[in-house]
C-alpha cells in the first residue's frame, strides 16, 4: 500500500507519467480522484518542509483539469524568549510545471527592544518584523522524464522578498543596521533544487537538494545586504508508513553582516527534525524541532513549531 500510495500521489502531482518506469500502471477507474497532499509548504510559501523546498510542486492539475487548485499553509514556531515566527502560505500551481506561492512571516522579536533601550541611548517601537514573499518556480525536468527512472525532478525558482518593517527599525536605531550591513528591505532570492524518491530501500526516501543565491538576513526577517552568495539546502524524508514521514533538513545562511554582540548575533545555519502526518489526501500536520542558533539577541536551539496545509 505505501507503494501506491507513494506513486499514485507523484503521479496526480504530475511528477512522473503512466509511462515511466517508476509507476505500474493502473486501471483508470482504480486511480483515486487526489493522492496525498505532498509536498508540505515551507514557512515562505513554497512546496517543501519547514525552511527547505522540494523539486516536486504543490497540487498541480489533476485528471484532466485545465488549472491546479490552490492550497493554505499556517506554522506557528516557539523561538524563545518571546520570539514567536508566524507564518501564512497560500500556493497555486496553474499548469503541470509553474508554481506561484506566497508566504507572510511574521517575527515578534521578544525582548530585543529592551535590550537595546538598556545597551544603547536608542528606543524602538517596533515589537515584530513582517516579511512578505512572492515565488514563481518552475519545473524544469520531471522526476522519470523521458523513460528514465534515475532521472530527478529538477525546478527552478526566483524569489522577491520585502521587509516592511526594517526600515522603521533602522530609522529608530539611527541608521545602525545599515552600518553593520543591512543596506535595503527587499531582495531577490533564486533557487534550484533536485528531488528523487528511493524506492530500493528497507524503506522509501526522498532526498532533496539545492542552492540558493540570496542578499536576505535571516531569510530577510532582518532585512538585505548588499552581497549575493551561493548557500547549500536540503532535507531527508524517510516514509515510516504510508501517512507517516520522518524529515530532518539543513540549510545554510549567509552571514554577510557584522554582529552587534549582545544585540544582533552573527547568522547560523538551520537545521530541523521534522514529523509529518497525512490526516487525508487534503490535510496534512507537522510537527517540528529547530536548532537555528543565533537569532537576534538569543539563541534559538530548542525550538518548536508546528504547520499545517490544506490542498482543495
Amino acid at each position: 500500500m505505501l507503494k501506491s500510495v507513494i506513486a499514485l500521489s507523484l503521479l496526480n502531482a504530475g511528477l512522473l507519467h503512466a509511462g515511466s518506469p517508476s509507476v505500474t500502471a493502473a486501471p483508470a477507474a482504480a486511480v483515486p480522484d487526489k493522492g496525498p497532499p505532498l509536498p508540505l509548504h515551507q514557512i515562505e510559501g513554497n512546496g517543501g518542509i519547514f525552511s527547505t523546498l522540494s523539486a516536486y510542486l504543490v497540487n498541480p492539475p489533476r485528471n484532466g483539469e485545465l488549472v491546479g487548485r490552490p492550497s493554505l499553509g499556517a506554522a506557528v514556531v516557539d523561538l524563545g524568549h518571546g520570539r514567536v515566527l508566524e507564518a501564512l502560505t497560500i500556493t497555486e500551481t496553474p499548469w503541470e510545471r509553474l508554481e506561484l506561492g506566497y508566504g507572510y512571516d511574521r517575527l515578534d522579536i521578544g525582548d530585543l527592544p529592551q535590550a537595546i533601550q538598556n545597551a544603547t541611548p536608542y528606543s524602538i517601537k517596533e515589537n515584530a518584523v513582517e516579511l512578505h514573499n512572492f515565488n514563481a518556480r518552475l519545473a524544469l525536468l520531471k522526476e522519470g522524464e523521458f523513460d528514465q527512472d534515475w532521472l530527478p525532478a529538477v525546478t527552478f525558482g526566483a524569489h522577491y522578498k520585502i521587509n516592511t518593517s526594517v526600515n522603521n527599525l533602522n530609522s529608530e536605531l539611527n541608521e545602525t543596521l545599515r552600518s553593520i550591513g543591512i543596506t535595503d528591505n527587499s531582495g531577490v532570492d533564486y533557487t534550484l533544487y533536485a528531488t528523487k524518491l528511493i524506492k530500493s530501500l528497507p524503506l522509501p526516501v526522498l532526498v532533496n537538494v539545492g542552492v540558493r543565491e540570496t542578499e536576505a538576513a535571516h531569510l530577510g526577517l532582518l532585512g538585505f545586504t548588499d552581497h549575493y552568495s551561493a548557500n547549500l539546502e536540503g532535507s531527508v524524508g524517510v516514509f515510516l508508513t504510508d501517512r507517516l514521514i520522518l524529515a530532518g533538513e539543513y540549510r545554510q545562511k549567509p552571514n554577510d553582516y557584522k554582529a552587534i554582540p549582545g544585540l544582533i548575533a552573527a547568522e547560523d545555519d538551520w537545521w530541523t527534525i521534522d514529523l509529518a502526518y497525512v490526516v487525508s489526501n487534503h490535510f496534512t500536520v507537522a510537527l517540528g524541532y529547530g536548532h537555528f542558533g543565533g537569532v537576534l539577541n538569543h539563541d534559538a536551539n530548542s525550538a518548536i513549531g508546528v504547520t499545517i496545509k490544506n490542498e482543495f
